[in-house]
């Protein structure tokens, strides 16, 4: 892996280079930007340039194939410490970050990085899924935030700096990513042998708004296929609710037995419907190339079924039983786009 191998952001590579000439290079950094876009990937990357064994600090380009680059590829370098939220947990678990209830202090991400440099050049801590700190976790975080260890570097990476607690933000430079272009996306789709059909992956690419991640998910056809029924139905002012929920219930159980790609896919499912009420918002300031509004939608109400959604995003979050939500939020819906007489 090096900067050659990650698409879309030389900027943000070359402001960490001009950052480290000059001395001026921070300790904690907040990554924010759309999930599947790479900020993980160019997170390796960079600790890959800083504990590099053949090529100086300063100019921030790996070699990619010393021992030590060869230790960050594996995931197994002893000055890097890489912690994300299990998939069958709701929040990042406190012992990840202090230890469990017998090793207080003495384990997990804050002790470790504050641990002496096994190479002797830095500590580095990648911490993942930032979104799903809980006010427990960052509160373990703001001592290690407040004062750095030295020869320390401390990465959290996200989707919004408003999902950060006001505490985590203010300690944090942030850096934002932004989406993929589509030629990137499709290109990259093609490499990685997530799709071998080129114009598949285009259309894959058109449809994932910058992401990676996203795109994955439109190489399956039936995912197609979903997105067009459920948009024709929250296209129209009134839909019978019941069979509705029995068609978003059945896919999401398509996933499988995991619990955790349940709670993706109804989190896949919400962000279509979110896709087609920022349609429908953009259609009416002025957008004419949108395909998806609704005309009969009454003005306030994209806003307020924007709202609905990101509210949904917390329930599945925190593992509200999935049928209740569902039809909950089908009714919240219904209710807030209906025209009004």
């Amino acid at each position: 892996m090096t900067w050659q191998s990650i698409r879309g952001h030389d900027r943000i590579a070359e402001k960490f280079r001009r950052a480290i000439t000059k001395g001026r290079l921070a300790s904690t950094f907040l990554f924010v930007g759309p999930a599947g876009i790479g900020k993980r990937t160019f997170a390796l990357a960079l600790a890959k340039a800083f504990l590099c064994e053949r090529s100086p600090e300063l100019r921030l380009e790996p070699c990619g194939q010393c021992p030590s680059c060869l230790q960050v590829a594996s995931r197994n370098h002893p000055d890097i410490e890489l912690i994300a939220k299990p998939a069958d947990k709701a929040y990042i678990p406190l012992e990840l970050l202090i230890g469990d209830a017998e090793h207080r202090m003495r384990a997990g991400l804050c002790y470790n990085i504050a641990l002496k440099p096994f190479s002797g050049r830095r500590k580095i801590a990648i911490l993942d899924d930032a979104d799903y700190l809980n006010k427990e976790g960052a509160n373990c975080l703001l001592k290690t935030l407040e004062e750095p260890p030295a020869k320390s570097i401390l990465i959290l990476i996200g989707t919004s700096e408003q999902r950060q607690l006001p505490t985590i933000r203010s300690r944090c430079q942030i850096v934002r990513f932004s989406p993929l272009s589509e030629n990137d996306v499709a290109e990259l789709l093609v490499d990685r042998g997530i799709c071998t059909d080129a114009t598949l992956a285009h259309s894959a690419a058109a449809n994932s708004q910058g992401s990676l991640e996203r795109a994955a998910l439109w190489c399956d056809p039936s995912i197609g296929e979903f997105r067009h029924d459920l948009i024709q139905i929250l296209g129209q002012p009134t839909f019978d609710m019941p069979p509705v929920a029995k068609m978003i219930g059945q896919f999401v159980e398509s996933a499988g037995k995991d619990s955790a790609a349940k709670r993706q896919r109804t989190r896949l499912v919400v962000s279509l419907a979110e896709e087609f009420y920022r349609a429908n918002l953009l259609a009416q300031e002025g957008n004419t190339a949108i395909s998806l509004a609704a005309k009969w939608m009454p003005a306030e109400s994209p806003a307020a079924c924007l709202d609905i959604c990101l509210e949904v995003y917390a329930h599945i979050d925190a593992n509200a039983n999935q049928t209740t939500l569902i039809e909950w939020w089908l009714d919240e819906l219904t209710q807030a786009a209906s025209p009004r007489v």
